[in-house]
């Protein structure tokens, strides 16, 4: 079964999708990167969809519920590289990803996270 790679970076995780998603590649997503912010205690996640040319309703929910459940583990969740198709058809199908900031490439994104950090090391309550 195809895995899609979760690295990790300081105190973030990395997920970089280069292939299609399907229903079960997502699952598997959210059970490997709920796994790995278990044992790495990271702080962030940031996704990278910009190969990605089509998000459906149930990813795009998926997505959602990594960043949920990411935040319950004390992580924020960034998204990144979202083609402005794929920005259009989630808007067109009522989904807001709550709780996903988004950014244009990896580099603003890790700067977000970064940013996100207060002195204490916990992530900011601004969305």
């Amino acid at each position: 079964m195809e895995q899609i790679p979760v690295l990790k970076l300081g105190e973030f995780l990395l997920v970089s999708i280069q292939v299609e998603l399907h229903d079960e590649l997502v699952v598997s997503l959210q059970d490997d990167l709920s796994a790995r912010l278990e044992k790495t205690r990271a702080r962030g996640v940031l996704i990278d969809i910009s190969a990605l040319e089509i998000v459906d309703s149930f990813i795009g929910r998926t997505l959602g519920h990594i960043a949920a459940m990411a935040r319950i583990m004390d992580a924020a969740t960034v998204l990144v590289g979202m083609r402005p198709a794929v920005a259009i058809t989630l808007v067109e199908l009522g989904m807001t990803l709550k709780g996903i900031r988004t950014a244009l490439d990896v580099d603003k994104g890790m700067a977000l996270l970064r940013a996100s950090l207060d002195d204490s090391g916990a992530f900011s309550s601004s969305p």
